[in-house]
């Protein structure tokens, strides 16, 4: 018997191996198995941003879509792909574990991206060449038939595997860390900076080498080299496998958000009586609940008091308790009730991030044009304008390391705190630099048009005398903003959801990013709708960037952005943190 209590002890409750057998706190979990996590984030943003970032020019020039068409195409498969970060995340929760999920997604993004080597290398399977320049009476023919459905084949399913891993990836790395314990906390919090760090990484080589190897080389040659850096993040994965505790699945997170849902509308329908919703609560008790007591050297299977009472927030919630719902198979639980609770609170948090991911839109559209009319030549040497991205992605690399080793320890000495900065200051603090990254936007678009009517180059193609340097501070603090909210967001969302549904709650920082550029879009074509008329041209339509009222559309970014930052600053307000952490 005390051989079986010490085995007990010994292991994480709710955790297993990749054998599926009980997770060993001596030998599963910490630093080494999150340390393989970030290796593989470094291959797959490589994978995946080196032909996301330069996929425009493929579409347009190999597949011969129109610039509106191959943007559009490009904006629907990034925003596609982040979205699905929710169903790689569910399925996380739900049914396996996020180690089988990524590996699962792997090989589906392997495949997408082989498909499209394949493509790429062979003239058969693309349109034939033209050349606008000798024959400009003669159309190019756009991708179709076979050929197109191949094009879309490998791109969604590179999509769909690249949905997948974001939504595994992150909460796999994050349950690596006791977060019973103060030193377990902050490396968790640690890991997630560094998830940040190694996702820029791979976007520094993406947007650099391979970028110049499409261009320089080849399509095949590009696509070949994301297709070896998924496969190779493959066995880097694996080879953490027996380092890894894997959270064991607790079943579907919207099926208990759904039944919470209906059963508190339809048992306020059936009774308006508000008392009886909450009369057998003390007669009929939540079952114990599992608490985090993890990675000590007592019983992991500690109960703890269940809930017998539910929360005065959220208050019309509590209907779904009732000792006579209206429908038997609605019957909850206190503890579910408090779960749902829990989601309910953290949405108005991610819904207040989209406006940041609206105004990161701006970097790869409308800041890339403005720096192409400038001068890009640092000494002999001429900048491509879509290599800009270059600006915020290392600054990011600078700056998590510095925010994790200097700005939170000081954080912590000032404060008094475990955390010194709270999840919610940190996204607070990103939002504030997303205002400041609009109205310097607006005040270099001032500057440049005035440099472009001092210079009589209001039509003119040439170069602009004025440095794009000056577009890399609008970069930077949008890189700030966004290290800030992309990290704090990532770990807010999985340290407050209920353990039941971590992974669908961190995929909501993908699906930020999706709807914001979704956003973006839909501003801009209302801004033209309503700025345009019979006697004023849309501020932002023409073909010269010089005829644009740019810096108007900045500052109504800027007076969006301080809404947006005064409505988070309600929510956050009201938002109290939660303690307990545990998987019914």
């Amino acid at each position: 018997m005390e051989t079986e209590s010490q085995t007990q002890s010994s292991t994480w409750d709710g955790y297993v191996d990749w054998k599926n057998r009980p997770a060993l706190t001596k030998k599963h979990g910490g630093l080494l198995p999150a340390s393989f996590v970030l290796v593989v984030e470094v291959l797959e943003n490589l994978a995946y941003l080196a032909n996301a970032s330069n996929l425009v020019l493929y579409l347009s020039e190999y597949m011969h879509f129109s610039p509106s068409k191959s943007a559009n195409s490009v904006t629907n498969f990034m925003g596609t792909a982040f979205l699905l970060a929710l169903l790689g995340g569910f399925l996380s929760d739900a049914f396996c574990t996020t180690y089988f999920i990524y590996l699962i997604s792997a090989i589906i993004e392997f495949l997408g991206l082989v498909v499209l080597t394949i493509q790429a290398r062979s003239t058969s399977l693309k349109p034939p060449t033209c050349d606008l320049h000798a024959a400009p009476n003669v159309p190019c023919k756009q991708v179709h038939g076979t050929q197109a459905a191949m094009l879309f084949i490998g791109l969604y399913l590179v999509a769909l595997g690249v949905g997948g891993i974001k939504g595994s990836l992150p909460p796999h790395g994050a349950e690596q860390f006791d977060e019973a314990t103060p030193q377990g906390r902050k490396q968790r919090s640690t890991f997630f900076n560094y998830f940040v760090f190694c996702l820029s990484f791979g976007a520094l080589i993406a947007v650099t080498f391979v970028v110049w190897v499409e261009d320089n080389k080849g399509w095949q040659w590009g696509f070949g080299i994301s297709t070896l850096a998924i496969f190779l993040s493959i066995p880097v994965f694996l080879a953490g496998s027996p380092f890894y505790r894997n959270k064991i699945p607790c079943g579907s997170p919207l099926t208990t958000i759904s039944k919470v849902l209906i059963a508190a509308l339809l048992n306020s329908c059936a009774s308006r009586n508000s008392t009886s919703a909450i009369a057998s609560m003390a007669s009929s008790p939540s079952p114990p609940i599992r608490t985090g007591k993890e990675g000590g050297q007592d019983s992991k299977s500690k109960d703890v008091e269940p809930i017998e009472t539910p929360s005065t927030s959220l208050s019309f919630l509590n209907r779904a308790v009732s000792d006579t719902p209206a429908c038997g198979a609605l019957e909850c639980s206190v503890q579910q009730v408090e779960e749902v609770k829990i989601v309910m609170k953290i949405l108005p948090i991610f819904a207040c991030t989209i406006m940041l991911n609206c105004c990161l839109a701006q970097l790869s559209t409308f800041s890339v044009q403005q720096a192409a009319t400038m001068n890009t030549k640092v000494g002999s040497l001429k900048v491509p304008p879509a290599s800009l991205p270059i600006f915020p992605v290392v600054f990011m690399m600078i700056l998590a390391p510095v925010y994790d080793h200097f700005i939170i320890p000081f954080a912590r000495r000032v404060t008094k705190t475990e955390m010194g900065i709270s999840h919610l200051q940190r996204i607070g603090i990103g939002l504030f630099l997303s205002i400041v990254a609009m109205a310097i936007a607006a005040l270099v678009e001032i500057k440049r048009k005035s440099v472009v009517t001092d210079s009589g180059l209001l039509d003119s193609a040439k170069p602009l005398p004025i440095t794009f340097f000056w577009i890399a501070f609008q970069y930077l603090f949008l890189g700030s903003a966004d290290l800030f909210v992309l990290a704090g967001l990532l770990e807010f969302c999985f340290s407050e959801a209920p353990v039941s549904m971590r992974s669908l709650a961190t995929s909501l920082s993908w699906a930020s990013l999706a709807i914001g550029y979704y956003l973006s879009s839909a501003i801009v074509s209302i801004v033209n709708s309503v700025t345009g008329n019979s006697k004023h041209k849309p501020w932002l339509s023409g073909g010269n960037l010089n005829h644009y009222h740019l810096e108007r559309f900045y500052w109504l970014m800027c007076i969006l952005s301080t809404l947006n930052f005064m409505h988070y600053l309600f929510w956050a307000s009201k938002y109290k943190y939660r303690s307990v952490r545990s998987c019914k």
